[in-house]
């Protein structure tokens, strides 16, 4: 029953994955609130089996955060005015609740068959959903994938080459969709970490953690104190790296060093500050207001606010909804998860991730927009991976042992066996 369930799970979350950049129509508005109302009803579904209490401490942050979203979604419900601001309100229902899959992305079983679902069923799909999906899109599928290459080295040569080939289909069918690239290629950097296994590698991996983790703050610093600004690149890369547009772009071609986020910054902290909403955010039912987008938004929707609901970038739209408590609560799940991956964990694997983790912290300054999609899910899962005591435990061999469970029948039914009498125990 179980699998049928997760099954279903990842048939809705897949396809709004791409829905938005469908060639052709995949349903309408309301539709996709059943979908991802059904989706969410079956993780709540699966908690009280595979949900491990041990790891109840760790998921501390992880509870706060959604105890923070609840409060802001029902403050919501007092805020909105009209149909649009209701509207996005119910949308962003499912993507402030979706960490929720937390309870069960610690079950070594069930992240297994998550994985295996996914690769058996939905990998060959995309042959399918190729034809109608714009290219900007094939990232966003394939994002499961993005996960597994932290682990490259320990995968069969098998799935090592269909992997790889994989991720040559995402970086070559559209390099203008620099999102999807810089999220293949680093976890595919990241497995390099493998090959140097020693405790200079291991303390090196501390120091980048911790950058990663402040990075973002030191730069917005630099950036509101006009010392520095990191998305200026044209500044201090010199040269022509334009590439041919996407489908989904104005004109022929995109400069990859062109600045598109200052202007997002400027806007969003500006009407915090004229609004007022700097510590507790303006809600789930409101945006930002955008002197950028403002006017076309409210000639479209027929309003007279100039707010855009959201904007590209991950941390202002969580900063935007939830204010500044939400912000540092999100931090908090990311430093904690790397924390215990790095510094408590028997695997080399683990550690691997936790800088994964660290990593995506870091590119929610720059994109890695929060949505009810498969990149959205994977992130809470290898978060949730780094919360669990299961996972941590493991050896490197029996972390290989897992792995090849997510292709293998014979070491999945092992993995099953194992958890639950775990599970059982408890």
């Amino acid at each position: 029953m179980h699998k049928r369930i997760i099954l279903l799970l990842l048939l809705g979350i897949t396809l709004e994955s791409i829905n938005q950049y469908s060639r052709v129509p995949l349903g309408g508005t309301y539709l996709w609130w059943l979908v991802n109302s059904a989706t969410l009803y079956l993780l709540l579904k699966t908690i009280p089996k595979f949900y491990d209490k041990v790891n109840s401490k760790n998921l501390l942050y992880v509870k706060i955060y959604l105890a923070w979203n609840i409060i802001c979604l029902v403050q919501g419900f007092f805020v909105a005015e009209d149909y649009w601001e209701w509207k996005f309100l119910i949308h962003r229902f499912w993507i402030l609740l979706l960490p929720i899959c937390s309870f069960v992305f610690t079950n070594t079983y069930f992240v297994q068959t998550v994985l295996r679902q996914w690769f058996k069923y939905f990998l060959p799909a995309f042959a399918l959903f190729s034809f109608v999906m714009y290219t900007d899109a094939v990232g966003r599928y394939l994002m499961p994938i993005s996960l597994l290459l932290v682990f490259f080295p320990l995968l069969t040569t098998k799935w090592k080459s269909i992997l790889f080939l994989m991720t040559l289909i995402v970086l070559l069918t559209d390099l203008s969709a620099r999102s999807n690239v810089i999220k293949f290629v680093v976890p595919l950097l990241i497995s390099l970490l493998f090959y140097f296994k020693s405790y200079i590698a291991y303390r090196a991996m501390i120091f980048v953690r911790v950058l990663l983790l402040l990075i973002p703050i030191v730069f917005l610093v630099l950036g509101i104190t006009n010392v520095f600004n990191i998305f200026k690149m044209n500044d201090y890369i010199k040269g022509d790296y334009t590439v041919a547009a996407n489908e989904n772009s104005y004109g022929d071609k995109e400069d990859l060093t062109a600045d598109t986020r200052t202007f997002l910054y400027v806007e969003e902290i500006l009407s915090a500050i004229k609004y007022d909403y700097v510590i507790f955010g303006r809600t789930p039912a409101r945006g930002y207001e955008s002197p950028t987008f403002g006017r076309e938004i409210d000639k479209d929707l027929k309003r007279n606010k100039m707010e855009r609901f959201s904007s590209e970038v991950s941390i202002l739209n969580i900063f935007n909804w939830t204010g500044l408590i939400g912000v540092v609560l999100y931090f908090l799940i990311f430093v904690r998860a790397s924390y215990l991956a790095l510094k408590k964990s028997n695997n080399w694997a683990l550690k691997c991730l936790g800088i994964y983790v660290a990593f995506r912290w870091m590119y929610a300054w720059v994109e890695d927009y929060s949505s009810f999609d498969l990149s959205f899910l994977f992130l809470f899962l290898a978060i949730s991976i780094c919360y669990s005591k299961a996972f941590r435990d493991m050896t490197d061999s029996e972390f290989k042992y897992w792995l090849f469970g997510v292709f293998d029948k014979r070491y999945h039914k092992a993995v099953k066996k194992l958890q639950l009498v775990e599970i059982e125990d408890i």
